[in-house]
């Protein structure tokens, strides 16, 4: 089996609204649950060792995906902004569920690449986490600084939706992800700030031209943690090729995202999506970046992904396809695990 570990997802979300309405979340974890994609048994069955795991605060009115045109096609306004106080609130209690996880032994919240190492020796899910969308932080970045000390190591200044920091990109078909301005004065030094601290600073939502902000600014690899191919499903969450010419030359990555809307052709939420559409996004970054760029961002607990997978059990379905595919030993421990260990490895001053 080979082990993974992931560069996004959102079980914290669904712990927290278990939480909210009156399960355990430590045991929906650890005993397992019928709901979503991951939990403790179902990882281990499927090899998913880690990865990403995401405070993300939810819109104030359910989020759902314009219906498609005549043409398949489909525009999703952006959410509305959030306000402050209320998002610090979830992310705190996101947070909680982390920290809480960890405390019961039921994963290891994990602040360096030794401690991921060894969560995965021990098979132990290795958490890191990750903050999408920068909402629950002020501008005078207090709260950065409090949610580091608990063990944040990767954040995204923004979801798709507008904040203090930058503007995202919306859910739409075919658009190209130059929706708009990239950062303000603020997410500037947000990511000044992170450089300092050593806090991986994710692209996979922000403009094409915050993209082009981040990367004249920072000093780390530039990372599209749960990201595909515009070229092969025009969608403005997807990158082009000049961003990933630019992944590639920071020596970055791009985690593939399992979400079908980004991996079929016609730019769908169809389930019934084949894993040779996720092989030849692979396949596709692979030969535009090179296989020290191109990692797994699957995106479970977030997304619709395809029926064959599943969920985090089905995780090694992927690998056996990419291996049928061509891909060796070597190439598959790049791709399913160590070329995220790098890129943090950088972003962290190891």
């Amino acid at each position: 089996m080979e082990l993974v570990f992931d560069g996004h997802n959102d079980v914290l979300l669904r712990l927290w609204r278990a939480k909210a309405a009156g399960t355990d979340p430590i045991a929906e974890f650890v005993d397992g649950t019928s709901h979503g994609h991951i939990d403790g048994p179902r990882a281990k069955v499927g090899g998913l060792a880690g990865g990403l795991c995401a405070i993300y605060i939810p819109n104030t009115v359910d989020f759902a995906l314009k219906a498609p045109d005549a043409h398949g096609h489909y525009a999703t306004p952006l959410a509305e902004p959030l306000e402050r106080a209320p998002s610090l609130d979830v992310a705190l209690a996101m947070a909680s569920v982390a920290v809480n996880l960890d405390r019961a032994g039921a994963w290891r919240l994990c602040r360096s690449t030794d401690e991921i190492r060894a969560a995965l020796d021990a098979g132990i899910f290795a958490a890191v986490m990750h903050m999408e969308g920068c909402e629950a932080i002020g501008e005078d970045l207090a709260a950065l600084d409090v949610f580091y000390a608990a063990g944040l190591r990767s954040l995204g200044p923004v979801w798709s939706r507008n904040n203090i920091f930058g503007h995202g990109v919306p859910f739409a078909y075919p658009m190209t992800p130059d929706t708009g301005p990239g950062l303000t004065d603020a997410g500037f030094e947000l990511v000044r700030t992170c450089n300092r601290l050593g806090i991986l600073i994710d692209l996979a939502h922000i403009t094409e031209q915050g993209f082009w902000d981040v990367a004249k600014t920072t000093d780390q690899p530039l990372v599209a943690s749960h990201s595909n191919a515009y070229a092969l499903t025009p969608v403005a969450r997807n990158l082009t090729d000049r961003q990933l010419d630019a992944i590639k030359e920071s020596r970055g990555l791009v985690g593939l995202n399992y979400a079908v809307t980004m991996l079929r052709a016609d730019g769908r939420d169809d389930a019934e999506t084949p894993l040779s559409d996720m092989v030849r996004h692979v396949d596709y970054l692979v030969e535009r970046m090179g296989i020290d760029c191109v990692a797994l961002g699957s995106d479970y607990d977030g997304a619709t992904i395809p029926a064959e997978i599943g969920d985090a059990s089905g995780t090694q379905k992927l690998v056996a396809a990419l291996r049928g595919a061509g891909y060796g030993d070597e190439e598959l421990s790049k791709i399913c695990r160590e070329n995220w260990l790098r890129v943090l490895a950088s972003a962290w001053h190891e």
